[in-house]
């Protein structure tokens, strides 16, 4: 069954006339007759009752052109589907975040602004460790992904786009003498226990934190493992230790807790837009476009 001929099929059902229907169509009335004919044949029914002076529908072909146009309907409603998600306007994108992305305001207005303007994508968001989320985007289960500088090399694999540098903070609880301070540097935290994310994680600070300290002289204590920020600040506020996060953690308050600025100039972090070096998705360019414009402004 063509499309087309149901196109055909419709105009005399409309028409009751094969004529006007092949003048409406551009087309000659033989060609119409033996296009209604083969539709007839193909679906083993008569549409028509045919008279020399007049054309109506069979009880069939009344039925048939409710379904006929739900049927026509559905492919152009297909078709722009498919234009859309050509430009970029609909479909699925999948997005991985790390744990303290939602706490900076890019994130929310980069989801909210694309949201607004393409609101036939649907978007599936993942909160994931930087690791896990390269892993994603390499078993093509994520689109992209709001990372840290991972410890592995990717270079070859993704496309790192810059959107946010962040400094880190050390989280100290309030009765440490070190609260006092307006801002620490690393070699005071020589002699501190730290809590830290298990490094299992795979997040992107973890091997940072060890780097920053070896370039202070020492190699941390850890005395405390949590998987969630939340439990790592609540475990300071404890009394159990120091840690160092991105700042935007600094967004979450708890009694007993403080945020501190760290003077070496390494204790930093880019918050990165991955995406698959050979992508060639519209979705994941126009999100890419939409983020950039807003890290800009």
């Amino acid at each position: 069954m063509e499309l087309r001929h149901l196109r055909y099929f419709i105009a005399v059902a409309e028409e009751l006339h094969f004529t006007r229907a092949a003048e409406r169509l551009h087309i000659g009335q033989p060609p119409l007759s033996q296009a209604i004919q083969a539709l007839e044949a193909d679906i083993g029914a008569q549409l028509f009752a045919r008279t020399k002076r007049s054309v109506r529908l069979t009880e069939a072909g009344k039925l048939f052109l409710t379904d006929a146009r739900r049927i026509l309907a559905l492919s152009e409603q297909a078709g722009e589907t498919a234009r859309r998600a050509e430009r970029g306007e609909a479909g699925e994108l999948r997005i991985g975040f790390t744990f303290s992305t939602p706490l900076t305001p890019l994130f929310a207005a980069v989801i909210n602004r694309y949201r607004r303007a393409y609101p036939h994508v649907t978007l599936t968001l993942h909160e994931l460790a930087t690791l896990r989320q390269l892993d994603g985007l390499a078993q093509r289960t994520l689109d992209l992904g709001f990372i840290r500088p991972p410890d592995r090399g990717h270079a070859d694999e993704l496309k790192l786009t810059p959107m946010r540098q962040d400094p880190l903070v050390a989280v100290l609880s309030t009765a440490s003498p070190l609260a006092r301070k307006k801002k620490i540097e690393m070699r005071e935290l020589k002699a501190m226990p730290f809590v830290m994310y298990p490094p299992g994680a795979g997040t992107g600070i973890y091997p940072q934190i060890f780097r920053l300290c070896r370039e202070a002289g020492f190699v941390p204590h850890v005395a405390l493992e949590a998987g969630e920020a939340s439990t790592i600040i609540g475990l300071v506020a404890a009394g159990c230790g120091v840690s160092l996060l991105p700042k935007s953690f600094d967004r979450i308050r708890m009694d007993g807790v403080c945020y501190r600025p760290i003077a070496d100039q390494a204790a930093t972090t880019t918050l990165l837009l991955a995406q698959r070096g050979d992508e060639v998705s519209p979705l994941v360019e126009a999100f890419v476009a939409l983020a950039m414009e807003a890290a800009r402004e």
